[in-house]
C-alpha cells in the first residue's frame, strides 16, 4: 500500500512534512497524556512494594495476596474490552479522565481500608480500581493514533513503554523512601510512614496530572487547528474519530489477527506480571534484601529502565527494518526470553538473580509494547484503535490473572523452587503464535 504525504513523497515509509508548530503541540499533548498514564502506573504498581507489609500486618498468605492482585487483573481485562469500545465512541480524553477519577478514589480508599484489614474489602477495592484503570490504555492509544503517522507507531509504542516504566521507576524510589523515612529537599525530615501512603501519594499525583490533561490535551490534531497532516494515509482519511459501536465491534472481533495477537499477549502478561508483582518479595524473602539496600535499589531502577529500552528498541526495529511488521520481531524476542528464563532458573546468587530479573523485564516489555499499542493501532486505525487495543490487552490481563493465582498457590506449597521454571511455557507459546503470522505484511482484514 502506498500513501502520499504533504511533503510530496510516496510510500508508507515516507516521512510527512509537518507544519510549523505541529511538533511542539504534539509534544505538549503527548507529554501530558504520558504524564497521566505514568501516574496510572504509580497507582497500579504500588501493591507489589506493599505486598510483604500488608501480608505481615494482617497475616495474609501468598494465595491471599495473589487473589488481591488477580482480581485487579481480571477487572482490568473486562474493562479493556468494554471501555475500549466506549472509548472509540467517547474519545480518548474523556476516557482517560474517567479512569483518572476512578483510580484516584480507589487508591485513597485502599489506603483507608488499612484501618480495618478486611481481605474482601481489599479485593473489592482493587477490583474496582482495575476496571477504572482500564480506561487509560485505550484512551492513551486512541489519542496518539490520531497524532502519529502509521510508520511512527512502533517508535511511539516504545515511548509508550517508557511512560509506563517511568511510573514504576518513580514508585520503586518513592515507596522505600516513604516506608523508611527521608529528608525532603535535604532539610525537612519525613519520618517512616505506614504502607497506606504508598496508595495515597500516587493518588495525589494522578489527580494533578488529570487536571493538566483536562486543560491542555486535544483528541486530534484537527481540534488543535492542524488539518491534513497525514493526508493519504487510510487511518487518517476520516476526520471524525468517533466510531459507530456496532461497526467497530464487527470489524475488530472478526479479524483473526486480533485473537492470535491477543493469545500471545496473554503469554506476555503472565511473565510480565510474575516478575513485576513478585520480584520485590522474592528478593526480600529469598535473599533477605531490604528495599533500601543497594542491590534492591539497583534492581528496582534497572527493571523499568531496561523495560523502557526494550520497548523503544523493539518499536524502532519493527518500524525501520521490518516496515512496521510486529510479529517477526515479537517472535524473535519470545525466543530470547525463553533462553533468558532457562538460564535464570539455574542461577542462585543474589547478583545473578538480580541480573535475571532485569533481563526478563527487557524481553517481556519489548513484546508488551509491540503487541499492545503498536499492533492495535495497525489493526484499528485511529477510529477503532481503542477497541482493538482493548480486545488484545484484555487477554494480557486474563492470562496474567490466571498465572498469578496459580503461582500464589505454588509458592504457598513449594516456596520459590519453581518460580523461574513457571514462566517457560508462556515464552514458548508466544513464540509459536507469532511465528504463525510472521509472514503477513498487513494485520487488517
Amino acid at each position: 500500500m502506498s500513501s502520499s504525504s504533504p511533503g510530496g513523497s510516496d510510500g508508507l515509509n515516507a516521512r510527512p512534512k509537518l507544519p510549523p508548530g505541529y511538533r511542539q503541540r504534539r509534544g505538549l499533548n503527548w507529554g501530558v497524556v504520558g504524564l497521566l498514564y505514568t501516574s496510572f502506573y504509580m497507582c497500579r504498581y504500588n501493591l507489589p512494594l506493599a505486598n510483604k507489609s500488608i501480608a505481615d500486618e494482617f497475616g495474609y498468605s501468598k494465595s491471599d495476596m495473589s487473589d488481591i492482585i488477580s482480581t485487579q487483573l481480571y477487572a482490568y481485562a473486562i474493562g479493556q474490552v468494554v471501555n475500549g469500545l466506549l472509548t472509540d465512541k467517547l474519545g480518548g480524553k474523556k476516557a482517560m479522565l474517567i479512569g483518572a477519577a476512578g483510580t484516584v478514589l480507589m487508591n485513597l480508599a485502599f489506603g483507608a481500608a488499612s484501618f480495618w484489614g478486611l481481605l474482601w474489602l481489599f479485593i473489592l477495592l482493587r477490583g474496582i480500581d482495575g476496571y477504572m484503570q482500564s480506561f487509560g490504555a485505550p484512551g492513551f492509544i486512541k489519542i496518539n493514533a490520531s497524532w502519529f503517522s502509521q510508520n511512527e507507531r512502533g517508535t511511539f509504542a516504545g515511548i509508550f513503554g517508557f511512560m509506563i516504566n517511568l511510573g514504576r521507576l518513580a514508585n520503586n524510589w518513592l515507596a522505600p523512601s516513604l516506608l523508611a523515612g527521608f529528608f525532603f529537599l535535604g532539610m525537612l525530615q519525613v519520618p517512616p510512614q505506614h504502607w497506606r501512603w504508598l496508595f495515597w501519594t500516587p493518588a495525589a499525583i494522578a489527580a494533578i496530572a488529570a487536571i493538566l490533561l483536562a486543560v491542555f490535551v486535544k483528541d486530534t490534531p484537527e481540534e488543535a487547528g492542524f488539518h491534513g497532516i497525514y493526508k493519504g494515509e487510510a487511518d487518517h482519511d476520516e476526520i471524525d474519530v468517533h466510531g459507530d459501536m456496532a461497526t467497530v465491534f464487527k470489524r475488530i472481533v472478526t479479524n483473526k489477527f486480533v485473537w492470535i495477537i491477543a493469545a500471545a499477549y496473554s503469554c506476555t502478561g503472565a511473565v510480565r506480571q510474575t516478575v513485576d508483582q513478585w520480584f520485590p518479595r522474592y528478593l526480600q524473602e529469598v535473599h533477605h534484601l531490604d528495599m533500601k539496600s543497594a542491590t534492591f535499589q539497583w534492581v528496582a531502577f534497572l527493571i523499568p529502565f531496561v523495560a523502557s529500552a526494550g520497548s523503544l528498541i523493539s518499536g524502532i526495529v519493527s518500524d525501520r527494518f521490518f516496515a512496521g511488521r510486529r510479529a517477526p520481531v515479537a517472535m524473535g524476542i519470545y525466543v530470547i526470553e525463553l533462553v533468558v528464563i532457562l538460564v535464570a532458573a539455574q542461577m542462585r546468587s543474589p547478583l545473578a538473580i538480580a541480573v535475571a530479573f532485569v533481563a526478563i523485564s527487557f524481553t517481556v516489555n519489548s513484546t508488551h509494547s509491540l503487541l499492545g499499542p503498536a499492533a492495535a493501532m495497525d489493526i484499528g486505525g485511529r477510529k477503532m484503535a481503542a477497541f482493538a487495543s482493548g480486545c488484545i490487552n484484555s487477554f494480557q490481563y486474563v492470562g496474567a490473572g490466571v498465572a498469578i493465582q496459580v503461582l500464589g498457590r505454588v509458592l504457598d506449597k513449594t516456596g520459590y523452587t519453581y518460580f523461574f521454571y513457571y514462566m517457560i511455557p508462556f515464552a514458548i507459546v508466544g513464540a509459536l503464535l507469532m511465528y504463525s503470522i510472521s509472514h503477513h505484511t498487513s494485520l487488517k482484514q
